[in-house]
């Protein structure tokens, strides 16, 4: 299968944001970079390259990191600025302005995007719905008297390609498997900017003055894959007033991202049908949290399994919908294993999240689910733990004490014991609204790819969403699904996992 097929951005994923009329005359055309860090594979970034190129003015890249926003870290603004440290080496030599900024405390960024539109001719920015990205755009755009467009690169399937919210999996599937091909010709460019644009501007010194673009001193040592006695990045994060959550052993951005999807590929992809639940098994692609923060794209990830087996775009065009998890793609068992979970899983969570904002909240699980588990919220708990407890990995059960314990250290659990971590907290909880409550905090203060729709999927799954009702019933869950420690250690390898994580 071939890439990089289309000429223009597809309309269906370009949105005007505001009422702003492009200025033609401007100086040069303003991508704000928020959702998809990364220097390729961008709807986003090649609609501005469009823009660029069809005004004939220079681009500018804004990458701007707040330090207000809920769960704010050290652990995460790391990992982002990691990733910034990659696009200033991609960006390199490119006919770009490529201008990353770090606030320093809450409120500095303030008017940083409205100075650098002042005389753009338009805006591009990312339509993202994780978080609290959407709703930032949209309020800046509201204030700007030029074009914003916001550009939805997050997935195989555009967001506005389905109109209503999808409550199973194999509903969406049977969806995507109809609506799909029609999209995945339009790929987004690896390189878009090995084009011939004008030559990039300088900004004004009364901004670079107000709002300092990050040094190279702090982009250097973004680059390093560990620490050194006296470390920029350390230095900067250090004058934060954010959390001072430990670093992980992940590095942050795209070229890291690339190397692990390389090795995925090469390595370990087809050991993954069989193994990918087995926690002491290096099976699972580990992409999730380049994935969130927009350092790999879905669409590079796809084109590296289409080309690996020679998908056959004419032939799926006529297959039959069958709703099926494999045998749909006509490509091999791990491929169509591993793009069920990249597709079908991730995305039914940004359909949720795209056409319902208020999604996270306990009110928006089924009926079905609500109704017994209120019916049993009053059942007898054996151990109910606080919020602090189940944070420092303080409970009775070995296996679940590891789960966290590796979300303590690595910001990320095995996606099959983050199941069990989240069925455990309703059974520990004095309430299904409080269990909801500490499964977001814990994941979305710990974890690399939290604050996700993804992983607020997951999450819910926990509590019933996105499945069906289970009997006979049990104290607590009612007919939500159980899972138990102790089932889980006869079915996998575990013994060994705990003992790495004790």
């Amino acid at each position: 299968m071939s890439t990089g097929r289309n000429k223009t951005v597809p309309p269906l994923r370009v949105t005007a944001a505001n009422e702003g009329k492009p200025r033609p005359r401007g100086d040069h055309v303003l991508y704000w970079m928020t959702a998809n860090r990364r220097p390729g594979w961008s709807f986003a970034l090649d609609r501005a390259v469009e823009h660029a190129r069809t005004l004939d003015r220079p681009l500018v890249i804004l990458e701007a990191l707040r330090c207000d926003y809920r769960w704010a870290s050290h652990r995460l603004h790391r990992f982002i600025i990691e990733g910034m440290a990659d696009n200033a080496r991609s960006f390199g030599g490119r006919p770009v302005l490529y201008y990353p900024y770090v606030e320093p405390e809450p409120g500095r960024s303030q008017g940083l995007l409205e100075a650098l539109a002042r005389n753009a001719c338009v805006v591009v920015a990312d339509d993202s719905p994780a978080f609290f990205l959407r709703r930032m755009v949209r309020a800046a755009a509201g204030k700007l008297d030029v074009q914003v467009e916001t550009v939805d690169s997050v997935g195989l399937l555009p967001l506005r390609a389905a109109e209503r919210i999808f409550t199973t999996a194999h509903s969406f599937r049977r969806f995507l498997q109809k609506e799909l091909p029609l999209h995945l010709e339009s790929l987004p460019r690896q390189n878009p900017l090995r084009v011939r644009l004008p030559e990039p501007i300088d900004l004004p010194a009364g901004i670079r003055r107000k709002w300092p673009r990050l040094g190279d001193d702090v982009l250097a040592a973004g680059r390093e894959t560990g620490g050194t006695e006296s470390d920029p990045l350390d230095d900067l994060l250090a004058t934060l007033s954010i959390d001072d959550l430990a670093r992980v052993p992940h590095r942050g951005g795209s070229i890291t991202a690339g190397r692990i999807l390389d090795r995925f590929v090469t390595e370990r992809i087809e050991r993954y049908p069989d193994e990918r639940s087995q926690p002491e098994s290096d099976a699972s692609s580990g992409l999730s949290p380049w994935l969130h923060f927009g350092h790999i794209s879905v669409h590079e990830i796809f084109d590296r399994l289409a080309r690996r087996d020679e998908l056959d775009l004419d032939a799926l065009k006529q297959r039959r919908v069958t709703g099926s998890r494999a045998g749909w793609w006509g490509m091999s068992e791990e491929a169509e294993a591993f793009l069920d979970e990249l597709v079908t899983w991730r995305e039914v969570g940004h359909n949720m999240a795209h056409l319902d904002p208020r999604c996270e909240r306990y009110e928006r699980l089924p009926p079905w689910a609500r109704e017994t588990l209120e019916e049993h919220e009053k059942d007898p708990r054996e151990w109910i733990y606080s919020l602090d407890e189940l944070a420092r990995a303080e409970t009775h059960d070995p296996l679940w004490n590891a789960a966290q314990n590796q979300l303590l250290r690595e910001g990320y659990i095995h996606n099959y014991l983050r199941m069990l971590w989240g069925k455990k907290i309703l059974e520990w909880s004095k309430t299904p609204r409080k269990a909801l409550a500490a499964m977001i905090e814990l994941n979305n203060r710990y974890a690399l790819d939290g604050r996700d729709p993804n992983s607020t999927s997951g999450i819910f799954w926990c509590l019933g969403r996105y499945d069906r009702a289970w009997g006979p019933e049990r104290k607590i869950f009612g007919k939500v699904r159980t899972m138990t420690s102790e089932s889980t250690a006869r079915k996998l390898r575990v013994k060994g996992y705990i003992e790495k994580y004790r």
